[in-house]
């Protein structure tokens, strides 16, 4: 059988022909390139050459990486099945080719008239065009007629292609997302400004450079496939417990899935409730905790509350067996241990993302259990509970998407990089070739970014339980049906939740849509507040108030579906943090004084370590 094609491989030998294309193009009569002496690019092409031959041996050497989320063949795989076979259109087929004439005379009309254009083009003295996209903003792009004509052309069928899949008749809507998700991903990837040759800017660079921007590049790429993940930002530029999750506090409670953290208090008295939050098992904690600016459990110890965080652990093979049982019983452990802890009869807790879903799961059994008064009230960031409207990731979960990602788990736990490249690939325009573009073209360095940085800072997930998550939760919508599910030998029924809680989303939310976070209100059947933020599930949930960034709505929370709430909603700027910390206080605002074990470390207090402590720096 032959060896399969290195794609990676044959990436880089479309760009190195396309590179010695370029130094022909640009050689004067005596053969000398006008952008350097004969030499340098000589030398240029060498390193190039050399980089990359020794990294194929090595590769070869140590017998590869058989789970390298970066390989193309694993999305190229992932992706079959999605297509199927769309029909053919004779009409679209038609509008295309109208469109296309109508294009060229257009582009033709710019490019005869030239000053005639948007301010950006009259200042640059590049013309406008029809179409306008961030990625050819570069006036290069429109300065010459083939790059214009090139980008043009790209962004029309683009158009075409994306309009068809969305349009498509005869298919399931299922079916229907997963040819979209593909095509738009193939649509990316072939973007004329991702090569050498069909890029301006990268063009002109190479040649400003002797092509040096090319052996940097070459030496981003192979870092980046040595371990096996894309790179955003300087990793060197951020350390945990220094300049990330620095809230001072101690971790005081410890099991083989998770760390328990205590922040010390800065305020000489505290709510008598604490609160104890939950982040995603798929992300590391401290996205609650970036830099002391941006830090929600800073802002919060600040205004006088007990914190506690649950740090997970990341998975190994020692945790092939865990399940959803083991994360449920885990919350409660966390809430009773603060419960005796402190000595107090409640909590408040928060739950993001996943964990949010877990923590509705966890209620739901305290309160078959008779034992809901152990929290005092929850509070659900960007949180799903019914997966009926859960957006593009559904398009992950069919029976071929789990049979993969079952054979990417042979150890019982999947390697968290797959799960970056799939959030990444719902955004591959913005999170996978703008990279490329910047990091392996363009020889950028990268920026020193936190929440970047954070976000490439992987954890692997237990592989039964990610597909049990995704099986019963995402594909058949089961923790909505009352009994329908149980753990830890309780069923689960969303109905019996009486806890007051706070359910916020996202307005721009791609993991966690808005209207599937919103359809948590139709199953709670406590006092239900719902608060829409601006921006996504990241930046819509950080978003601390002395940055005065974006703005969030309140309104009717039990307005009939979410268009409805929105349009009888108020508006307010900013962070909704404050508006949710006046819905705490007004739960119970009593307080006590922070001393003894409102202080973790102190005099008789064992704890186990300083915080952020060990598991969140295990890889």
């Amino acid at each position: 059988m032959p060896e399969r094609q290195d794609p990676f491989a044959t990436f880089f030998d479309m760009q190195a022909e396309a590179m010695r294309e370029m130094i022909g193009r640009f050689a004067g009569p005596a053969g000398a390139p006008a952008g350097g002496d004969v030499t340098q690019w000589t030398e240029t092409a060498e390193q190039l050459r050399t980089m990359w031959f020794d990294f194929v041996q090595e590769r070869l050497a140590g017998g590869g990486d058989p789970a390298n989320p970066l390989d193309p063949a694993h999305w190229m795989l992932m992706a079959q099945g999605w297509t199927g076979s769309a029909p053919f259109d004779p009409a679209a087929a038609q509008r295309m080719m109208a469109e296309g004439v109508e294009l060229w005379q257009s582009v033709a009309g710019a490019m005869l008239d030239g000053g005639d254009g948007d301010a950006a083009g009259r200042e640059k003295g590049a013309p406008a065009l029809p179409r306008q996209d961030r990625r050819f903003a570069d006036p290069a792009w429109r300065e010459h007629p083939a790059y214009a004509l090139l980008h043009q052309t790209y962004l029309m069928l683009a158009d075409h292609f994306t309009r068809a899949a969305r349009e498509v008749d005869g298919v399931p809507d299922e079916q229907k997302g997963q040819l979209a998700l593909a095509t738009q991903a193939l649509l990316d990837a072939m973007s004329p400004d991702n090569f050498l040759a069909t890029n301006p800017v990268v063009l002109k660079r190479t040649v400003e450079t002797s092509g040096q921007n090319l052996v940097k590049g070459m030496q981003h790429l192979i870092a980046d496939l040595r371990r096996g993940q894309l790179t955003h930002t300087d990793a060197g530029a951020f350390a945990l417990g220094e300049n990330l999750a620095t809230t001072p506090g101690k971790v005081v409670h410890e099991t083989p899935l998770y760390q328990l953290i205590q922040y010390s208090p800065s305020t000489p008295d505290v709510l008598a409730v604490p609160l104890v939050i939950f982040p995603p098992w798929i992300n590391r904690f401290y996205i609650l905790d970036l830099s002391p600016k941006k830090s929600f459990v800073k802002w919060a110890v600040d205004r006088g509350l007990s914190v506690f965080m649950v740090s997970w652990k990341s998975a190994d093979a020692s945790m092939k067996d865990v399940v959803w049982d083991d994360y449920i019983r885990a919350q409660i452990d966390a809430i009773d241990h603060v419960r005796a802890r402190l000595r107090v009869p409640a909590v408040h807790a928060i739950g993001y993302c996943v964990a949010g879903t877990t923590l509705a799961a966890t209620l739901a059994i305290l309160a078959r259990r008779g034992e809901a008064d152990k929290v005092a009230s929850a509070t659900f960031f960007t949180a799903q509970v019914d997966f009926e409207k859960a957006g593009e990731l559904r398009s992950f979960v069919d029976g071929a998407q789990l049979e993969m990602i079952g054979k990417l788990s042979p150890e019982g736990y999947l390697d968290g990089r797959y799960m970056a490249a799939t959030f990444n690939a719902l955004r591959g325009k913005d999170l996978i070739w703008n990279y490329v573009v910047n990091n392996y073209l363009l020889g950028e360095d990268y920026p020193a970014f936190d929440l970047l940085h954070w976000n490439g800072d992987v954890t692997n997930l237990p592989a039964k339980w990610h597909g049990d998550y995704l099986r019963d939760l995402y594909r058949d919508n089961k923790l909505v049906v009352p009994d329908a599910l149980e753990a830890d030998g309780t069923p689960i029924d969303l109905t019996r939740i009486e806890t007051p809680v706070f359910i916020q989303a996202g307005r721009e939310d791609h993991i966690a849509p808005a209207e599937s976070v919103w359809r948590a209100t139709r199953h709670f059947r406590g006092d239900t507040t719902f608060v829409l933020a601006g921006s996504g599930h990241i930046a819509g949930v950080v978003n601390p108030p002395a940055a005065n960034k974006y703005r969030y709505w309140t309104g009717d929370s039990a307005a009939p579906s979410l268009e409805a709430f929105v349009d009888g909603a108020q508006e307010h700027p900013g962070s909704w943090w404050p508006h949710w910390l006046e819905w705490l206080a007004r739960r119970d605002d009593a307080r006590v004084p922070a001393k003894g074990k409102r202080k973790p470390g102190g005099r008789g207090d064992k704890v186990v370590e300083d915080a952020p402590g060990r598991y969140v720096m295990m890889r």
